[in-house]
């Protein structure tokens, strides 16, 4: 069993074709055995990709239509969301400054920290951390946490 924390770079990948979407993709077959876990935030932010991406002509709209409704039903089946908290917060505000990381960037590192310690707590294997933001991998790694890029598995 893997648990995996995947930011909103990575999972985007899951449903547009780029480098890294069958790596991502290949993450989703096992599971159960695979554990994903998402910020609550990531919901706004994949949408919002998705559909910014589908704006100019009719076919792309359906498309970005499609990837939405299948990404929002498996935002309900496929993931363990961690919530937003005021503690979660605060902890990214430290992380966004100790980093310098964009907002959501610093929220998506403080909730893989915290499933990261949810784990090690129980005695499971470190989180994996996944993301495609350059600067938000080299973030998770100064926080010690084990990582991994989709764009390095084209």
């Amino acid at each position: 069993m893997s648990v995996i924390f995947t930011d909103s770079s990575a999972v985007i990948k899951r449903y547009v074709r780029e480098v890294g979407s069958q790596w991502v993709k290949n993450i989703f077959t096992a599971l159960p055995a695979n554990q994903v876990y998402i910020a609550g935030i990531t919901k706004v932010e994949v949408v919002s990709a998705i559909t910014r991406r589908g704006r100019g002509d009719a076919r792309s709209e359906r498309i970005a239509s499609s990837a939405c409704a299948l990404f929002l039903t498996d935002y309900m089946a496929d993931y363990q969301i961690v919530e937003v908290s005021a503690l979660l917060l605060d902890q990214a505000v430290q992380l966004a400054q100790r980093h310098s990381l964009r907002g959501y960037d610093a929220v998506q590192l403080a909730a893989g920290i915290q499933v990261n310690q949810f784990c090690l707590t129980l005695g499971l294997p470190p989180v994996i951390f996944v993301s495609a933001d350059r600067d938000l991998n080299a973030a998770a790694s100064a926080e010690g946490m084990t990582m991994d890029d989709p764009n390095a598995h084209p």
